[in-house]
């Protein structure tokens, strides 16, 4: 694999460790709410956060090459 997406890896462990290293009670309560949610809606939530990493991705690809 690539190196940057080793990296990209890694900054989203980061990125999601904080959540309950920083706020555990309020992380616990957003999963138990996202838990509950509809499917389509967690779908479309899903969608829109691959899309969005995609996009982040190919723009820095392109402007770090």
């Amino acid at each position: 694999m690539h190196a940057s997406v080793w990296l990209s890896v890694a900054l989203v462990l980061v990125i999601e460790g904080l959540g309950p290293m920083l706020a555990p009670r309020l992380w616990r309560k957003m999963v138990l709410t996202m838990s509950q949610a509809p499917d389509t809606l967690l779908r479309r939530f899903g969608g829109g956060l691959v899309v969005a990493g995609f996009v982040i991705y190919y723009m820095l690809t392109k402007t770090i090459d």
